[in-house]
C-alpha cells in the first residue's frame, strides 16, 4: 500500500448512516496520520466548521474517500490520485458504498463526484451542479466543493460553502420525508 495508512475502518463512521461524504484521498497532514478522515488538517477544520453549521455531527455520518491511500508528489506534497489509482481503489470504494448503503451522498469536489461513476453512471459536472439535489441510483446525490483552504481562496468563499451545506441539510431533511 505505498507505505501510507489505508484510511478505512470504524474510524471511518457508523455503516448504519444515512449520509455518506466522499472525498478525494486521504491528507497527508490529516487523515493518512491520523486515520480519520477529514481530521488533524485546514481541510477536517473546515469540514467541521460546515457540518457544525447544519448541527450535523460526526457520529451521524460515514466518510471515505475515492482513494483510500494518499497519493504524494515526488516532493512529498498532496497531489490528486490519478486515474490508475482511482481504479485500484474502486472495488473498495463500490464494496464500502454497499455495506453503508446511504439514502445521501455528498461528493465533495470533482474527483469524488468522478469516482461515483465506478458505482453507477452519471452524467454531472462539479461545476454545474454543484450544491443542489440530484436524483442518482436510487439515492439523493449532493456534489459540493471540497473544504480545502486551496479551494475557499480560490474557488468557492467560506459563505457560499456554508450556503453549500444548507443544501445538503435539506436532502437530509427530504429524505425523512
Amino acid at each position: 500500500m505505498c507505505g501510507r495508512s489505508a484510511v478505512l475502518s470504524e474510524l471511518n463512521g457508523s455503516i448504519d448512516s444515512r449520509v455518506m461524504f466522499v472525498g478525494e484521498a486521504p491528507g497527508r497532514k490529516g487523515a493518512d496520520r491520523t486515520r480519520v478522515p477529514f481530521s488533524g488538517d485546514q481541510s477536517g477544520a473546515n469540514f467541521d466548521r460546515f457540518l457544525k453549521s447544519i448541527e450535523l455531527g460526526r457520529e451521524e455520518i460515514f466518510i471515505t474517500s475515492a482513494a483510500i491511500c494518499n497519493p504524494r508528489a515526488e516532493s512529498g506534497a498532496n497531489r490528486k490520485p490519478t486515474r490508475q489509482e482511482l481504479v485500484n481503489c474502486s472495488d473498495f470504494f463500490r464494496r464500502t458504498f454497499a455495506i453503508v448503503n446511504p439514502r445521501v451522498v455528498v461528493t465533495l469536489g470533482s474527483v469524488a463526484l468522478e469516482a461515483l461513476k465506478s458505482v453507477h453512471y452519471h452524467e454531472l459536472k462539479l461545476k454545474d451542479d454543484a450544491a443542489r439535489v440530484h436524483q442518482w441510483n436510487g439515492r439523493l446525490l449532493v456534489p459540493i466543493y471540497h473544504p480545502s483552504p486551496q479551494v475557499l481562496a480560490s474557488h468557492r468563499r467560506e459563505a457560499q460553502q456554508l450556503s453549500d451545506y444548507q443544501v445538503v441539510a435539506q436532502a437530509l431533511m427530504s429524505d425523512k420525508l
